[in-house]
């Protein structure tokens, strides 16, 4: 697992698996989790790509510096991971925080982006109250008091209770958490404004949106698909981190994308 520096010095987490000899698929995880929250795709997607998993700077294994973070800055992370490893295109999968990421690649640097996928994720918030409260209630209490909210905001009641093992997981990874991580990604969240550039997004797009979303809705993804043009759109049956809630769609969904 290789530690590739940034154009900072900030140290990321990598990983990569599957096919030596294969398209590269690149997965970009949400806003507090790391690369783990992509272990239930992983097996079947690393039988047709070289897959690159990584931690978002102030996430995981990643450092986290003193932020505030902007999305060009995570942005130009992915590219130096990309240099390091001497991979001239990849397909990207990113979820939430990592839809976000993907809209400023496939703006800003297309010419490394073979196919994208824009899950469960939104491209500007009018609002910006919310976030800032977000982050001085983090510095305040910690991301401890958060977990009750976010995981009504990632999964369906179903899920909660059918699945507790999973919320636990996900409870672990998400107050393991560095603070300054967390709140830096959240500056770069509400301040990010793509809806200027993404009409200029040309590769192929899928936009990915979850039925029970609460954190980006429905109509918020459908609102990314019509913005980009040519994208196509699909549907999971799950809230926020809906390759969790629903894993074998999910994987079906972003494997027929790629591979047609």
């Amino acid at each position: 697992m290789p530690i590739i520096n940034a154009a900072d010095g900030t140290p990321l987490n990598v990983k990569i698996e599957g096919r030596a000899d294969g398209p590269t698929l690149m997965l970009s995880n949400s806003l507090g989790t790391d690369m783990q929250m992509w272990d239930p795709q992983v097996a079947e997607f690393a039988k047709h790509f070289r897959l690159v998993r990584y931690d978002r700077r102030g996430h995981g294994q990643s450092g986290a510096p003193v932020g505030p973070y902007t999305m060009e800055q995570l942005g130009r992370d992915v590219l130096s991971i990309l240099d390091a490893l001497k991979i001239e295109k990849t397909n990207w999968c990113g979820l939430s925080m990592g839809g976000m990421v993907g809209q400023w690649l496939g703006a800003h640097a297309p010419e490394r982006v073979e196919k994208l996928i824009l899950s469960n994720t939104s491209a500007y918030y009018a609002d910006k109250r919310p976030w800032n409260d977000r982050i001085a209630f983090a510095r305040a209490n910690g991301l401890s008091a958060l977990v009750g909210a976010n995981m009504e905001r990632w999964f369906t009641k179903e899920f909660r209770e059918h699945a507790p093992q999973e919320i636990e997981r996900m409870t672990r990874i998400f107050v393991a958490t560095p603070i300054e991580g967390y709140v830096g990604c959240c500056a770069a969240v509400r301040d990010m404004d793509f809806r200027e550039s993404n009409p200029r997004i040309a590769v192929p797009t899928l936009v990915i949106v979850g039925a029970q979303d609460p954190a980006t809705t429905p109509a918020v993804g459908e609102a990314l698909h019509k913005s980009i043009k040519g994208s196509q759109i699909a549907s999971i049956d799950g809230a926020h981190i809906a390759n969790l809630e629903q894993p074998d769609d999910y994987t079906r969904t972003v494997l027929d994308f790629l591979r047609n």
